[in-house]
């Protein structure tokens, strides 16, 4: 879901569903408006999951308990069950991903500290 994805930023997961996208028929131009989440120009009858997915994700999982019940009321309880199901799915993927670069971030900055702190220590070192 790449309104989802546009919400969590996690590139691993745009790259993915970008290439779904594509290879389900979406040109490059509808996957670029779904990834800067624009729904307008999608399908009327998917307008309403994918709005709802994007309220979902930019609420950190928790919809407001109107845009739940409209979900329901437009696809039915198993529908929107299901549609529960895929949105914590991708969110596992998202916080995931995420945090695969949020360490890798660290450990950059960790290593250029200490690269520092030795670059720092050999000054010392040659001025006394």
């Amino acid at each position: 879901m790449l309104v989802v994805t546009s919400v969590n930023h996690c590139r691993y997961c745009a790259a993915f569903h970008s290439q779904v996208s594509l290879k389900a028929g979406l040109s490059l131009e509808e996957t670029r408006q779904l990834l800067d989440g624009v729904v307008q120009d999608c399908l009327e009858e998917e307008i309403p999951a994918l709005l709802y997915a994007r309220h979902w994700a930019e609420t950190n999982a928790a919809p407001e308990e109107e845009a739940r019940e409209q979900l329901i009321a437009y696809y039915g309880a198993e529908n929107a069950r299901l549609l529960g199901l895929v949105l914590r799915t991708i969110r596992l993927g998202n916080l995931s991903g995420n945090s695969v670069d949020w360490s890798l971030i660290i450990s950059c900055v960790f290593l250029l500290a200490d690269d520092w702190v030795s670059a720092g220590r050999a000054v010392l070192k040659s001025t006394s």
